[in-house]
Order: structure tokens, then sequence, then C-alpha cells
């Protein structure tokens, strides 16, 4: 199975990954401004770089990130409703093509509207309107690019499985790398 470590892929329960929690918390904090500010902190999204292959690291959005008074993550984009999905796409689409594993939480893959409680469980009603369908398709479409672009799983922890071509575009907000 692509991107599945190799004592798992062995039949051994492997535990080999780490959360790599500054690459949460720096997307997280950068994916708040408006795009218009967002140059000012184009370094959160490339400090990761510095040290991502120095372990084998899992990307998460977990649940710590969706309770607690945090809220959903959808609340965290700025902009109206089509700017805040839209925002949401882009941060999925940044995590799926930086390397290491995924690990999104229930409820992000259509865009959860309220923060995570165990009593009410997940909203998923809310798949009925085109917002929160298109959040579903392009996951769909991520994890369906992941699974058919070994480019993607075949080195997400080796330094050999990512090569930048721009890390410094910070006045119009753009990265871009080769996987």
């Amino acid at each position: 199975w692509p991107g599945v470590s190799k004592p798992v892929a062995d039949g051994v329960l492997g535990f080999d990954q780490k959360w790599m929690m500054g690459w949460m918390h720096d997307t997280l904090k950068y994916m708040i401004h408006d795009p218009l500010f967002r140059k000012n902190h184009h370094h959160e999204l490339t400090f990761s770089m510095v040290y991502a292959f120095s372990e084998k690291f899992m990307l998460p959005l977990s649940h710590d990130e969706v309770v607690h008074g945090k809220g959903p993550l959808i609340d965290r984009m700025p902009g109206g409703e089509q700017q805040r999905f839209a925002g949401l796409r882009l941060l999925f689409g940044y995590m799926w093509t930086h390397p290491g594993a995924q690990l999104l939480f229930m409820g992000g893959e259509f865009g959860q509207t309220t923060e995570w409680n165990i009593e009410r469980g997940l909203e998923w009603w809310l798949t009925k309107h085109e917002t929160h369908q298109g959040i579903q398709a392009w996951i769909k479409a991520l994890n369906h690019l992941y699974k058919n672009t070994k480019a993607l799983y075949e080195k997400q922890f080796d330094h050999d499985g990512f090569e930048w071509i721009d890390h410094a575009d910070w006045q119009n907000s753009v990265l871009t790398y080769i996987r």
C-alpha cells in the first residue's frame, strides 16, 4: 500500500512516524491570514522543510485542532463562504503534496462547520450542500492523486523525494517544488 511504512507493510504494527506539530501549527497560523497579507508570513510555510527529513513525519490536522474552543478548520479560513472553502481546499492540497504522511481528523473531509463534540457526532447532513460536496470531491481527488503518483509516496520520508524550485516568492505567496 502506498505510503505505508515498512514494518506495517511486513505485517507488524509499526508506529514509526512522528507527528509534525511544527508543520501543523505554522501552516494553520499562515492560513488564518487574509491572502493579501500572507506574503508577510511566507516563512511559516517554508520552515518545515528545514527538518522535514530528520524523522518519518506525519502531517496532522488532528482532533486537538477541532476541540476545546479552537473551532472547525473552515472557521480558520478568512473571507466569505466561497473564500473559506477555497482556503480549506488549498490547505488540503498543500498537505497532500508536502513530504510526509497525512492525518486528517474526521469531519475535515467534508468541511465540518462546528467544533467536534462526541455527543453530537459528525454533521453528515452538510454533504447535501455543494460547498461541502466540493471538499469531499477534492479529498477524493487528492487521495486518488496520492495513490496513483509514486512521487508522492515512494520517497515521502527521504530528501531525494523533494526539490525546491522556488521557496522565496513571498511577494506572490507562491511555493513551487518537485515531488
